[in-house]
């Protein structure tokens, strides 16, 4: 249209189209209104996730509910509390009575003592999670740091409005949801809470049964499926595998232990052979883009408010990954807002956020 418009003034401009491309490219109007958010290439998969560790050893959490049951006469709101081990993918679920920190305390604990320890727990920023962390570094103050990581109290907490980062969780969220449409849907509103427990321990047996891989699973002759149950099962209390080599003779040994050794070996071999290589394959963000920079100015995207209404904003800090990409950010936002004598309203605010949720008007270079 702005090429038409200037040839039908009697304009011509050698080169027209490359300079009008880039004349509305870094037009800040333009920009404001039509600019798609940020992108990055997508990250390479986290080391956690490539390791062969214990169950749970590395954990990401989150709630899910609410559920309505039947005490007495009283209808009451419980929630659900889901632990999904990064590695196995394996699940544990524990019944919240409510969305407090003391709850959610009470409920790790009980996921711990079934579980054992956790060395790192990552989860989005809700009130009851940042509560807990709060909790627990205010509990070990006079602690070295050292003695805190062999307690595995470590929390690492994603972002506020970025659920694309907490994909491993949510996932196996709206994978219990499934499980529990079925079962819930005629008697939901007359359970108790021992009954909702049983059903939620009921589903997370289900979800730990299924096949992680599609490989040979329509083979009539292939090997067993691969499950979160098949190590799950074979878990025993000692956190690091005994020294060894364990061969297939020792199926037929008397030494029980030297029998489970093996087959827990056995699923770590093809867990690398089967499922891993299914996560290396990118589903989308394929190419790496512009790392946002300090001083960047910006809009904030917000779902909730128009477009011509998002807060204008400036990068303050980065947070580049291993990789060297840039996915999260600090931003310095401000009032615009003033009184009468030319001071703003309200303080300076700093959040972080994920470069989904910007969308960029200038450049700092």
């Amino acid at each position: 249209m702005t090429i038409n418009e200037l040839r039908s003034n009697g304009i011509w401009i050698l080169g027209c189209s490359q300079a009008v491309s880039s004349i509305i490219y870094h037009c800040v109007k333009c920009r404001r209104f039509r600019r798609h958010p940020e992108e990055q290439r997508m990250a390479n998969l986290p080391r956690e996730r490539m390791e062969t560790t214990p169950p749970f050893t590395y954990s990401g959490m989150d709630c899910f509910g609410p559920f309505y049951i039947k005490e007495g006469r009283k209808e009451l709101k419980r929630y659900g509390l889901l632990f999904t081990c990064l590695c196995s993918r394996a699940v544990h679920i524990e019944l919240l009575d409510d969305l407090s920190t003391d709850a959610f305390i009470n409920s790790l604990r009980a996921f711990i003592a079934l579980r054992g320890n956790v060395r790192q727990l990552q989860s989005d920023q809700g009130t009851n999670f940042v509560g807990a962390r709060r909790e627990f570094l205010e509990a070990v103050k006079e602690m070295d740091q050292e003695c805190l990581k062999q307690l595995g109290c470590e929390f690492v907490m994603n972002p506020p409005s970025a659920s694309h980062m907490g994909g491993v969780w949510e996932r196996q969220i709206r994978t219990v949801r499934s499980v529990l449409t079925s079962i819930l849907d005629q008697s939901s509103r007359t359970l108790d809470s021992s009954s909702l427990r049983t059903y939620l321990y009921e589903v997370m047996a289900i979800i730990n049964s299924r096949p992680m891989t599609a490989h040979l699973l329509n083979d009539p002759t292939g090997p067993q499926p691969l499950t979160p149950n098949l190590l799950l099962t074979m878990k025993s209390s000692i956190i690091l595998p005994p020294p060894g080599n364990f061969v297939k003779e020792d199926l037929y040994l008397r030494k029980r232990w030297r029998r489970v050794q093996y087959l827990a070996n056995e699923f770590w071999h093809r867990w690398k052979k089967e499922y891993l290589l299914s996560l290396q394959q990118r589903q989308k963000w394929h190419k790496t883009k512009r790392n946002a920079k300090v001083n960047d100015v910006v809009i904030v995207q917000d779902d909730t408010a128009p477009r011509n209404a998002w807060k204008l904003a400036k990068v303050a800090t980065v947070y580049p990954a291993e990789d060297g990409c840039v996915r999260k950010v600090q931003l310095w936002i401000s009032n615009s807002a003033l009184d009468d004598r030319g001071k703003r309203l309200s303080k300076s605010v700093y959040l972080e956020r994920p470069i989904h949720k910007t969308v960029t008007l200038l450049e700092a270079d």
